[in-house]
């Protein structure tokens, strides 16, 4: 759905358009209601002061109650229909968004920080634009049957009021339109990083350092936010000279009319009042085009991750993933995660056959969690081969090649919700017998039991509530539950101390015994029960074999065992 990204944003709301157009009639009739008060108003004075019949403006008093009423009515239902219109789009594109990023993760995301710009586009940015249109055609087409000329004066101002001046404040606040939404997001991240890492920043003592991180992206929005307020500033200031002279043109130009006899006082006192009243469908219109200004910068963003191209190409016939054991071969496999980029990986062969363990080690950036990445189907090679049985692994669909080759990863996500409803995401409908063999598998379940409320303990967010320890198994007890063919374990104990480490590391090679399992890690506890280990660096193997082979030879890998390495 390509396009300019407003208008790719108003597509969205295609199916609400009757409730938006509602919105904007609405919003037109309260602003109408309050032109005309004040013009009816102007009018029962004026003809008030010649003291005629009551019966002769009764139809007057009645016209100021009801426009009094109606405006409230009026801006009400504007408010009800354009709110609710706006937040049902955008609960239907952060649905979009995030199945986007589903597709997407964890193959680089595109950078995606929910906000209120459906709410800032509709509210106020087109419906304010909308109601100017209609009511100042309007005004000006009724005082044009009072004084011509006048009425001209009067559409010259509505004009520059309501286009020269919001295109100037726009120009004045271009830069911080463009930049406020990515200041707001970078001082969000930042003190959420602080507030959720708050005990490791103090234990490290690094707290200060990210203080002054929170601070500084607070002073770079604070600095953007004074600008833009400088910019609104100035077109409200525009905006009230532009309607004084407009109303001083029309004035003139009725006491004229009034001293040539064309006109009589009472006409002149609704043109007045009428050509004051006008300029409220205007004036929130340079604060509009601000609004605007700054949800374009937001809703390109949000084209960024939705026009992201896919990280593996699906196939058009997917083939059915096979069941019971199944093989996976890697040869001579290379890939890149830019096409002019330098190999993250480089010839890697690789079997993993039920019950074969292998293990990955090496530096940071040495290439282990981009074999992850292939196997997962995250990432596609750009060269060499990856086999699921007898076929190509690019022959069957991304999501069900992850139920056939699944994991543990390093962090794992843990939500904010019940023990139980955690472990259920890896098996909705498994039984509580299975919830609680898998917890057990994990050794996790003494523990669960140990608690007052069980499996319907909640773990806080992020699983604050557990230690790193008990989130890891969790994440191992959703591995078994899923039951995949091929397990991956992405640097399971990291983030742990040495004793939990070696106990999580032993659990995590009594529990796959039988089955196809990579291990990669950092940690070097448990790897003489590997049947193979390949050492990486740069993308490369370097050395591989079983860990006794590779003790008893010169490298990389004898060196990690060297005491004080």
């Amino acid at each position: 759905m390509p396009g300019h990204p407003l208008l790719r944003l108003l597509r969205l709301a295609r199916p609400l358009r009757a409730q938006l157009l509602i919105s904007v009639l609405a919003g037109a009739a309260a602003t109408g209601c309050g032109v005309a008060l004040l013009a009816v108003s102007g009018f029962l004075l004026a003809r008030a002061s010649l003291q005629p019949p009551i019966v002769a403006i009764s139809v007057a008093v009645v016209a100021v109650r009801g426009l009094s009423v109606g405006r409230g009515v009026f801006r009400y239902a504007e408010r009800l229909s354009s709110h609710d219109a706006a937040f049902r789009v955008l609960a239907d594109i952060r649905v979009a968004i995030y199945r986007r990023l589903e597709r997407l993760a964890p193959a680089g995301l595109a950078d995606f920080r929910s906000g209120d710009l459906l709410a800032r586009l509709f509210i106020r940015g087109v419906g304010p634009l909308a109601t100017a249109a209609l009511v100042g055609g309007g005004v000006v087409a009724a005082c044009l049957l009072i004084l011509a000329p006048a009425a001209a004066v009067l559409a010259a101002g509505l004009l520059v009021a309501g286009a020269a001046v919001p295109a100037l404040a726009v120009a004045l606040s271009r830069r911080e339109a463009r930049f406020t939404a990515a200041a707001r997001g970078e001082l969000s991240t930042a003190l959420t990083d602080l507030l959720s890492g708050a005990a490791d920043l103090q234990a490290f003592g690094a707290q200060d350092g990210a203080l002054r991180a929170v601070a500084a992206a607070d002073d770079r929005l604070t600095a953007l936010a004074r600008r833009s307020a400088a910019a609104a500033s100035a077109g409200s200031g525009l905006m009230t000279a532009v309607s004084g002279l407009t109303v001083w043109g029309v004035l003139i130009l009725g006491v004229a009319a009034v001293s040539a006899g064309t006109l009589t006082r009472v006409p002149l006192a609704v043109l007045a009042l009428t050509a004051l009243a006008a300029f409220e469908a205007v004036t929130t219109l340079p604060s509009a085009a601000l609004a605007l200004a700054g949800v374009r910068a937001s809703a390109s963003r949000i084209s960024a991750v939705l026009d992201a191209p896919d990280p593996v190409a699906e196939p058009a016939l997917p083939r059915p993933v096979p069941a019971g054991p199944v093989t996976v071969r890697l040869r001579g496999v290379q890939v890149r995660y830019q096409p002019d980029g330098p190999l993250a990986l480089d010839g890697l062969d690789l079997d993993l056959s039920p019950g074969r363990r292998v293990g990955l080690l090496g530096p940071s950036g040495a290439g282990k969690s981009t074999v992850a990445a292939v196997l997962l189907r995250f990432r596609d090679p750009c060269g060499g081969s990856v086999t699921l049985g007898d076929a190509p692994l690019a022959s069957y669909d991304s999501d069900q090649v992850r139920t056939v080759i699944g994991g543990c990863l390093s962090d794992p996500h843990i939500f904010d919700a019940t023990i139980g409803e955690n472990l259920r995401l890896a098996r909705p409908e498994a039984t509580d017998e299975e919830l609680a063999g898998a917890a057990g598998r994990a050794r996790l379940l003494p523990w669960i039991q140990s608690l007052p409320q069980g499996w319907d303990t909640r773990v806080g967010p992020g699983g604050a509530a557990m230690s790193g320890g008990e989130r890891q198994r969790l994440a191992l007890a959703r591995a078994l539950l899923a039951a995949p063919a091929v397990v991956i374990l992405d640097e399971p104990t990291a983030h742990l101390d040495p004793v939990a480490r070696a106990a999580l590391t032993a659990d995590l090679l009594r529990v796959t015994q039988g089955q196809a399992t990579l291990l990669i890690t950092h940690d070097l506890a448990g790897l003489e029960q590997l049947d193979e280990i390949i050492v990486l660096d740069q993308g490369q193997v370097v050395q591989r074999g079983t860990h006794h082979q590779l003790m008893r030879t010169e490298g990389r890998y004898r060196q990690l065992h060297a005491p004080g390495s």
